[in-house]
């Protein structure tokens, strides 16, 4: 629809288009033209039994999701399309942690048996410190990568998304976005933002709710699940792609990345970002939360669906033991889970309890495709 020739063949009579095109038609950027959706209501409902007739295709803007909302509702399935996933980018057949997930009260001794590496930890970190997007991993440059990932930064994250929301500020909106990159992993204080961004806590909320729904930041709330503890009840939240954050912080290579401060949020995300990826893709429900009590055990996420309650803890070093497992072992205990994962950078899974396993990122995919 960007295109003029093509705007005026669909916008002077939609309802003709759709009955002169009736099957097998992809409109992309179909926010630009929100009177769309009430001709292809039409279109829809004159053959309801025909399914996938029209593919819609946009960023994501008020008017794309009022259009969905108001007039497609029950005609409509909605698909996420994220950035590649490291089993993606290398190639590999989809992971059978998420085929183990679908089962009710999964048993880490199931998943034992079915894990095999196909990747190596060189490669989990050469993923890690690039990013998803696709046009840098086609293009194998590292010059291109670092070009590709400014421009995204300059054009989609400081132009678009103001465009699309042009009631904001946009010289307050930037800096936001600066602050939340330093937000990445913390817990979200919107009352302290608001200071720093000289406006008020609901226009905060506000912002975070725009690149939460622009698939810049993914807000994790808080497990308030009935307990004997004070949980911590802000939410947090992370950049959801690594190669932005890192663009952002200026992070060009392994040993930058290795030696930041940010270092171990910026492993936390990516992890995080690769099983929600997963889940989304095999279509498994579930809701996730992130649990944290007063007294200062955590869990960096809790997973919840018909498989239960699957705690999981993310970690980058090696060297650690059950000292440092003690919020996720307690939750596994408290919550009467069925088990709990713990994914590391080492080389091999670990059994640290009979519910807890670690699980090596570069050993969630199975083999090459």
């Amino acid at each position: 629809m960007e295109k003029d020739a093509d705007f005026r063949l669909i916008a002077d009579d939609p309802d003709l288009f759709f009955r002169l095109n009736p099957a097998q038609i992809a409109i992309d950027e179909a926010q630009i033209f929100p009177a769309l959706f009430k001709s292809l209501r039409v279109a829809i409902d004159a053959d309801r039994g025909m399914k996938g007739r029209f593919v819609i295709t946009g960023s994501s803007s008020p008017n794309l999701v009022r259009g969905i909302s108001e007039s497609l509702a029950g005609r409509v399935g909605i698909i996420e399309l994220a950035p590649f996933s490291m089993g993606e980018a290398f190639a590999c057949t989809a992971s059978p942690l998420f085929d183990w997930l679908a089962v009710p009260s999964p048993s880490l001794n199931d998943l034992c048996n079915t894990l095999t590496p196909s990747l190596t930890i060189a490669d989990a970190h050469a993923y890690w410190l690039n990013g998803g997007y696709p046009e840098p991993w086609l293009s194998r440059s590292e010059m291109f990568r670092r070009d590709w990932y400014n421009a995204f930064v300059q054009t989609y994250l400081y132009r678009d998304i103001s465009n699309l929301f042009p009631r904001i500020n946009k010289d307050r909106f930037r800096f936001f976005i600066n602050l939340l990159m330093a937000s990445s992993g913390s817990i979200i204080n919107y009352s302290d933002l608001s200071r720093s961004l000289g406006i008020t806590a609901p226009v905060v909320k506000d912002y975070f709710s725009i690149a939460h729904d622009t698939f810049i930041w993914r807000t994790i709330p808080p497990f308030t699940r009935k307990t004997l503890h004070r949980l911590v009840k802000h939410p947090k939240g992370y950049v959801r792609d690594s190669g932005i954050l890192h663009c952002l912080q200026h992070i060009t290579t392994l040993d930058m990345l290795l030696a930041h401060p940010k270092m171990g949020v910026s492993w936390e995300g990516m992890v995080m970002e690769e099983l929600l990826r997963g889940l989304n893709c095999k279509g498994i429900a579930c809701d996730y939360f992130f649990y944290r009590s007063s007294g200062g055990a955590e869990v960096d996420l809790v997973l919840e669906g018909d498989f239960g309650i699957v705690p999981i803890e993310i970690k980058h070093g090696t060297q650690f033991g059950i000292r440092q497992l003690t919020g996720i072992i307690s939750f596994i205990e408290e919550f009467n889970c069925a088990c709990g994962l713990v994914i590391t950078a080492n080389d091999k899974p670990q059994r640290f309890t009979e519910k807890l396993l670690g699980i090596p990122v570069h050993w969630i995919y199975g083999g090459k495709g």
